[in-house]
């Protein structure tokens, strides 16, 4: 067998994943695009170890070593979008990204209203009478 048929399935599959990374914003999707960038990794690892025809077989090993990672790796992750879902309530990472960045200085755009403790009584008052 060739070479370039499973280089070249691997560069695909890798191709698909950095897309999934780079243009997904829900993070168990980014989660799955990683794991698709490592299988191919690791397809590539196993070709290129029966190619060169190793008598020790480390790509095999490598690519043992390498699902291991991944399963810890995606237990993890899923742990950690877990509990930001529960306490955010989303898991898509832009708005994660800019909870995470905000103005810091007061520069940004205030509240008319002022904070929402104060603001909530007087709407809801409103809303009875």
């Amino acid at each position: 067998m060739h070479l370039a048929y499973p280089a070249v399935l691997a560069a695909l599959l890798f191709c698909v994943g950095l897309y999934g990374v780079l243009a997904r914003r829900n993070a168990i999707l980014v989660l799955m695009s990683v794991e698709l960038m490592l299988n191919a990794v690791n397809l590539n690892l196993v070709a290129f170890d029966v190619w060169l025809r190793d008598t020790l077989h480390t790509g095999q090993s490598l690519t043992l070593f390498v699902i291991a990672i991944a399963a810890a790796e995606i237990g993890i992750g899923l742990a950690i979008v877990l509990m930001v879902y529960r306490n955010r309530g989303t898991s898509d990472i832009d708005r994660l990204r800019d909870t995470a960045e905000g103005p810091e200085d007061g520069t940004g755009p205030e509240d008319p209203e002022g904070p929402a403790e104060t603001g909530a009584p007087a709407k809801k008052a409103e809303a009875t009478a």
